[in-house]
């Protein structure tokens, strides 16, 4: 799962001391699947009970039942999983298209290894954690927390954790 990656949003000058992508879990990617195969049947079998006279509403349902499988497909894509980058400068979670969190260590205070458990962050995704922290979250496994001067903390899914975690804290000593 790390690899070593250019990436051009980096400055030209750091090198890349971690990368990783972290895949959304088994059973995201399933209930996905069963979602939009449930949908497009659904669509598809509801239209063959229509009557033959009213085609356009035929027409619409089966249309409109793949085009929703096709949406809810893309907004999977997009969040299908999580890129972090870490440099001597800066670490990088990037999920989806539009959500990108760069970071200066020097602003980092403290990195602890957490589970991103439903009960504390209520499910996967970008979400607000009862304890006031924005989440990236891909599943409920391994997680990097971090603690900044604000106070305001950060979590993030990840399989390597205490690898993160202590490059972090030897970079911001």
């Amino acid at each position: 799962m790390i690899k070593i990656i250019n990436e051009n949003n980096i400055q030209k000058n750091d090198e890349i001391l971690f990368a990783e992508w972290v895949p959304a879990g088994k059973f995201i990617k399933i209930l996905v699947l069963f979602v939009c195969l449930l949908i497009s049947s659904n669509g598809i079998i509801i239209t063959a009970f229509i009557p033959k006279e009213l085609a356009f509403l035929r027409i619409t349902f089966g249309v409109g039942s793949i085009v929703v499988s096709i949406i809810i497909f893309l907004i999977y894509w997009n969040y299908r999983g999580l890129k972090i980058t870490l440099t001597k400068n800066q670490l990088d979670v990037e999920y989806g298209i539009f959500n990108h969190k760069k970071i200066p260590i020097k602003k980092i205070t403290r990195c602890e290894i957490t589970k991103a458990n439903f009960r504390k962050y209520w499910g996967v995704g970008i979400r607000f954690g009862l304890d006031g922290s924005l989440v990236y979250n891909t599943d409920f496994g391994e997680a990097v927390k971090l603690t900044f001067q604000d106070g305001k903390p950060f979590v993030f899914s990840t399989k390597n954790s205490q690898e993160i975690c202590n490059l972090i804290n030897k970079l911001s000593n």
